[in-house]
Parts: C-alpha cells; sequence; structure tokens
C-alpha cells in the first residue's frame, strides 16, 4: 500500500502540499509514483513562475505514461528540485523526499480545499 504521511495536504490529482512557513514544497505523492512506474523525466517550471491551485505547471514522464502536475496551491516558485533534472527516478525512490517545487504561498487559505492525509488514504483504496 502507498506510503501516505500525516501532517501534509493532498490534492484530488495526487499532488501533496508540505507547508513550512508561507513556503509550500510541491511533488506527487508515493500513490502516484507507483501509477505512473519508472519515472523518466519531470517537467518542471522555472523559478520566478507564477502557479494557480487547480492549474498546471508541469508533467511527470514515465515508460509507459505520462501525467500533468496540477498545482494545489498558488504563489511565487522560489525554487525548483534541480536533483530531478538528472535523476527524476528519485521520484520512485522517495516520492516525499523529493518535492518538485517550492512556492511562496500567495493565499494559504487554499490549503482548506485540500485533503487531510486520512481523507487522501480513504480516496485511493
Amino acid at each position: 500500500m502507498a506510503k501516505v504521511i500525516d501532517g501534509l495536504f493532498y490534492s484530488e490529482s495526487h499532488e501533496y502540499v508540505k507547508v513550512e512557513g508561507e513556503f509550500a514544497y510541491v511533488g506527487i505523492t508515493d500513490y502516484a509514483q507507483e501509477q505512473l512506474g519508472n519515472i523518466v523525466y519531470v517537467d518542471m517550471p522555472s523559478e520566478g513562475d507564477e502557479v494557480t491551485a487547480g492549474e498546471e505547471f508541469g508533467a511527470v514522464e514515465s515508460v509507459k505514461a505520462a501525467g500533468d502536475l496540477v498545482s494545489p496551491v498558488s504563489g511565487e516558485i522560489v525554487e525548483v528540485n534541480e536533483a530531478l533534472e538528472d535523476n527524476s527516478e528519485l521520484v520512485n525512490q522517495d516520492a516525499f523526499a523529493n518535492w518538485i517545487i517550492k512556492v511562496k504561498l500567495s493565499d494559504p487559505s487554499e490549503l482548506d480545499n485540500l485533503m487531510d492525509a486520512e481523507a487522501y488514504r480513504k480516496a485511493i483504496q
């Protein structure tokens, strides 16, 4: 069964959000990486780009499928995980340790629209 971490927020499109102060780390869930299989490429936006909750910001490609990345929050991208540019398979090794973008939250109340760990566990059963 896929790992789900308490204290994080989850979207219906299988992204997670880890909040630290005014920043949010966004990546795909363990369930999502299991469904995709071996990830071969992560298409990421650039630092300084804006993301909007519910809109695409990139894509993840695996040997068997490609999936759009949908931002669960809005704000400015202050960092991208450059390690994934050369080692996209890190997401398969530990999806929660290998976030994709770091966002400065523009509207923290958007987190209220996301699932907690318990609700996400039910959603993926």
